[in-house]
């Protein structure tokens, strides 16, 4: 039993105890709530540091890297979610080196819980990764992840994209309190990147119209329209973001377009490119007389066949050049590979800048109207003055000279007068010969060389079980003479009909092309090659046609089949 004095004592040292007790508890409490505040406060910083990003790319970095601090995440990424549901390109890291990403390969698209997660936008949070059934697994060379913590961003209403956050420091795991906070910045992060957005889309507006404003200086300033055209494909290509740019206009007498103009990446396999109205991307958007985009043009069975032409291109958008009954051509973009899809606001003040090319494209014809009509003014002006003031005054000459030589008695120089005379006839008839052929239109005796080989390819379809592909570059209908097209048309028949009856190929390539000088179709296809024996007088008959008009033809096979033939003569007197 205690004595007086320990019962004393202890009775003393009991309230001490409480009272330390209680200390330690408000000790907690205000650590807690100093805590609290601390984070609070850090929550605060991070909205307005997100809040004041006008830049899309560095306010999503800014959000990831928020994210982690907040939560103290030793690893942290923001996926945005394409119109599919998976995961663009756009997969913004923090806490994993580019060369760690390097060795991991391509992002994710996804999958596994990235997926759960973007199918069903709420918040997720877990213990460990590998426990969920969701769960993929991870590539190799990947960091070790076991505590996850994921939220949804939302932009007016619409899911942008997720927050992903992983190992909580210290090994802790996340607690419903960092769960709020995320979701919390998740909501800031919705209204900076919307704000973001509105102010990328009025500086992408002002700039179509500074470029609009550029195009319209220089057409009234009398620039040429293919320089125009030129311009307005560089300028498009440039604030859309595309790697390639491709404007096709129509031919005359055929139901084709051919590729005018192509600048960027792969241009060069473009130009001259013929494309039907009815089975290509660019043909639709013709015929259609509205954008027609595709989310890949190298798998979009929309684009018709040739020579391949999209290597490392992805999304492409094709857009009519004016509208209604006055479409004048196609204007295509063609991104990277990877790159976001045409969005309808980026296509919207595209179209009105396609109308630009149309006003060019008109201005340019309208100019050479009025050249040509000044021309043939001109022409009539010159034959009305030979025909008013020179022919009669020869002939009044003649007159003279034939009334005078009958008072020459000399014979030498009374001859002389008379074939004077008589050369005076002729230079009267070669003067009258000119002005008929100054005041001749010029009418065409049928359609061009290239209205006749769009044509003749057309036809060969039926016989081959496949459309051929047609590339055509230079002046060919300018340039060529009627001699020198007919014997082309005879070859490319020939050649065509060769193809369809014994190379058993799947794929025809035609190109046909002149420098000014000559003229130059070759033929190739993947079949099986020129077999070792046969009847050859459809080569020989091509091969005499390219001697007569002094040129040649050469013929080769690849070592694994297909063969092309190449046939080449000048152009002749026009």
């Amino acid at each position: 039993m205690a004595s007086p004095d320990e019962a004393r004592e202890a009775r003393i040292r009991l309230p001490q105890l409480r009272l330390d007790e209680l200390l330690e508890e408000l000790q907690a409490r205000l650590d807690a709530a100093r805590g609290t505040r601390d984070r609070v406060h850090s929550l605060l910083e991070a909205v307005l540091s997100v809040g004041r990003e006008l830049n899309l790319e560095q306010a999503l970095r800014s959000i990831v890297e928020a994210a982690a601090v907040l939560v103290e995440a030793e690893y942290a990424a923001l996926g945005v979610i394409g119109p599919d549901g998976t995961l663009l390109s756009d997969f913004l890291t923090v806490g994993i080196s580019d060369e760690q990403i390097a060795r991991i390969g391509p992002y994710p698209q996804g999958h596994g819980i990235l997926g759960e997660l973007i199918r069903h936008p709420e918040p997720l949070r877990l213990a460990k990764l590998s426990d969920h059934p969701a769960s993929y697994g991870f590539p190799p060379h990947h960091p070790p992840m076991n505590s996850f913590l994921g939220v949804p961003i939302r932009v007016r209403d619409q899911v942008f994209g997720n927050l992903y956050l992983t190992e909580k420091r210290g090994g802790a795991q996340f607690d419903e309190e960092d769960e709020a906070v995320l979701s919390t910045l998740a909501v800031a992060a919705g209204v900076a990147i919307d704000n973001a957005r509105l102010y990328e889309e009025s500086r992408l507006r002002e700039r179509w119209l500074r470029a609009s404003t550029e195009i319209t200086e220089r057409l009234m300033s009398g620039m040429d329209g293919g320089d125009v055209l030129g311009l307005i494909a560089d300028r498009a290509m440039e604030i859309a973001s595309a790697s390639l740019a491709v404007v096709a206009v129509p031919m005359a007498d055929t139901d084709a377009l051919t590729v005018d103009l192509a600048i960027g990446e792969e241009a060069e396999a473009h130009r001259g490119l013929v494309l039907p109205v009815d089975d290509s991307l660019i043909g639709r958007a013709f015929s259609c007389g509205a954008p027609i985009t595709s989310a890949d043009v190298c798998r979009d069975e929309r684009v018709s066949s040739g020579p391949p032409r999209f290597h490392g291109l992805g999304p492409a958008v094709a857009v009519p050049i004016g509208s209604g009954d006055g479409v004048r051509g196609v204007v295509l973009l063609v991104r990277a590979a990877g790159r976001p899809a045409f969005s309808g606001e980026e296509t919207e003040p595209l179209q009105g800048f396609a109308a630009q090319a149309a006003v060019a494209m008109e201005l340019a014809e309208r100019r050479r109207d009025s050249e040509q009509i000044a021309v043939l003014e001109e022409r009539d002006r010159i034959a009305r003055d030979l025909h008013d003031l020179a022919i009669q005054r020869l002939f009044a000459t003649g007159m003279t000279l034939q009334s005078a030589g009958r008072f020459i008695e000399h014979q030498e120089a009374s001859g002389r007068v008379l074939r004077a005379v008589d050369d005076l006839d002729e230079t009267i008839k070669i003067i009258r010969s000119t002005i008929f052929g100054l005041r001749a239109h010029d009418t065409s005796t049928g359609p061009g060389l290239r209205a006749r080989a769009v044509r003749a390819v057309g036809e060969a379809a039926a016989l081959l079980g496949f459309a051929p592909s047609l590339r055509m570059e230079g002046l060919l209908d300018t340039h060529v003479s009627r001699e020198t097209a007919d014997e082309v048309m005879a070859v490319l028949s020939e050649a065509l009909t060769n193809v369809a009856r014994h190379a058993h190929a799947s794929k025809t390539d035609v190109a046909l092309e002149t420098d000014g000088r000559e003229v130059r179709l070759t033929v190739s296809d993947n079949g099986v090659g020129i077999p070792a024996t046969g009847r050859r007088s459809g080569l020989r008959n091509m091969e005499e046609r390219a001697r007569r008009l002094g040129g040649d033809m050469e013929l080769t096979t690849g070592s694994e089949g297909g063969t092309t033939l190449v046939w080449r003569a000048p152009v002749g007197e026009h």
